[in-house]
């Protein structure tokens, strides 16, 4: 059985809960909550973990799947170097984000799933195992040589025979056939009624 890659789960929990943080600090700060400058925090704080997270990194095996967009925000993170590749600042990051969110129903939920992220990043051997995000570069597509690989085009039309049945046209039947003049079967016909 293969190894879990506990990064790729945290990944997309922290995203989940990025976009659950914007969507309760929308909820608290446009319904004038009490306390609504939490929900203000979560928006900004939701934004900023999405932004972190949106980018995939590379599996150790097998192929990944490139998010829409990907690219782009890549370069971002890569500028940020070891801070942003390294699941234990990751982890530690997530979880301090959390905390404020907290204290605000509306965005409970998203600073739970938050948390449950931070927990999966450290606790899920994702730090641990020492797994690193590692950007998914793309490799330019390599592509064949029309000359290279077409040695003379066909002389014949379509439906062809297949290689072992054709047989070389002699010198007098190129020049025949080059005149227009008339072809000769050279599979004889016989008429049988029954």
């Amino acid at each position: 059985m293969g190894q879990i890659e506990w990064a790729m789960w945290a990944n997309e929990q922290a995203l989940a809960s990025g976009l659950i943080l914007i969507t309760g600090g929308i909820v608290a700060t446009a319904g004038r909550f009490a306390q609504w400058y939490f929900g203000a925090y979560s928006i900004v704080a939701g934004v900023l973990i999405c932004l972190l997270e949106y980018p995939r990194g590379k599996r150790k095996k097998g192929s990944t799947m490139e998010r829409c967009g990907q690219k782009y925000l890549t370069a971002v993170v890569k500028l940020f170097g070891p801070l942003t590749r390294n699941y234990y600042v990751r982890a530690v990051l997530h979880f301090l984000l959390s905390v404020p969110a907290g204290f605000l129903l509306a965005t409970i939920l998203g600073t739970v799933c938050l948390a449950i992220a931070s927990v999966i990043y450290l606790l899920g051997k994702a730090a641990i195992r020492g797994e690193q995000w590692t950007p998914i570069e793309t490799k330019p597509k390599e592509r064949p040589q029309v000359g290279g690989t077409i040695k003379q085009p066909p002389t014949n039309p379509p439906p062809r025979p297949p290689a072992e049945v054709r047989k070389k046209p002699s010198v007098g039947e190129e020049e025949a056939a080059s005149a227009g003049g008339p072809q000769v079967n050279p599979i004889p016909v016989t008429d049988e009624v029954v």
